[in-house]
């Protein structure tokens, strides 16, 4: 008989682009009964998983599945709610028992108070020589040592090949980027867009900005001709796995590299 539970797990894993691995110890009370885990289409381990099979608790794996959902880049939406005002409180007066006593005096009226300013929205904007230690933090926080000088040489060239970087901001803060790359091949009827590279800083996730750099650089893509956009992502980052098929994209080859 199927647990529903285990059943649920198995429907959000999915739902993820990942797969439940259950344990195959049947017998109540054995070591690993129960036990649980997720792994990629491919096979490879993702969560709870050892070289002897699932090691982790279903609600362990509801806990990562859970958080890797909160995670999705372009699952949330950037829209500031404002408090409503508050009315001023009447104060109700007591009727005097004795006409001879004095009225109460009124009560003062609270100031109205001030309405919070509302959250900067996110634009984005071409890159700018005066960026550069800005993406160079951004570019450290994804995984790839740069400093900003080698950063201000790589923005001149992407200027001359007329691919600019773009940027995402929160009011004065550079909080994102994304590059592109046109390439005509031999073996397609039009060029191949790529992302070349998508980072948003850990304080500003969940707030929409991945998917507006994304949609930017497909539009920029599309009107330069481009009729498919690659993009590549490290094995380890399946945050970003799923934000990627999020937006529609599909895993279709297997990255092969080779330092010269």
């Amino acid at each position: 008989m199927s647990d529903p539970h285990i059943d649920e797990l198995a429907e959000s894993a999915r739902n993820r682009g990942l797969r439940l691995v259950r344990s195959r110890v049947r017998t109540p009370g054995k070591r690993r009964f129960g036990k649980v885990g997720l792994a990629d289409v491919s096979g490879k381990a993702v969560f709870g998983i050892d070289e002897k099979g699932p090691n982790a608790k279903p609600e362990d794996v509801e806990d990562y599945l859970r958080n890797l959902g909160a995670k999705d880049w372009g699952a949330s939406l950037d829209v500031a709610v404002l408090p409503r005002k508050r009315k001023p409180t009447k104060v109700a007066h007591p009727v005097a028992a004795n006409d001879a006593e004095p009225a109460p005096k009124a009560a003062r009226k609270p100031k109205p108070q001030a309405k919070p300013k509302p959250p900067p929205e996110p634009k984005v904007r071409q890159a700018k020589p005066g960026d550069v230690k800005e993406l160079a933090a951004l570019i450290n926080y994804l995984g790839h040592p740069i400093d900003a000088k080698t950063v201000r040489k790589n923005l001149a060239a992407l200027a001359r090949l007329k691919e600019p970087l773009l940027v995402a901001t929160l009011g004065k803060t550079l909080v994102g980027l994304i590059g592109t790359h046109k390439t005509v091949t031999i073996h397609r009827d039009a060029p191949v867009g790529r992302i070349t590279i998508l980072v948003v800083a850990e304080d500003a996730q969940d707030k929409g900005i991945g998917r507006m750099l994304v949609d930017e650089a497909e539009s920029s893509l599309r009107k330069a001709g481009c009729k498919i956009v690659e993009v590549t992502s490290n094995d380890r980052r399946t945050a970003a796995h799923a934000f990627y098929r999020h937006l529609g994209y599909e895993g279709t080859s297997m990255r092969f590299m080779k330092k010269l």
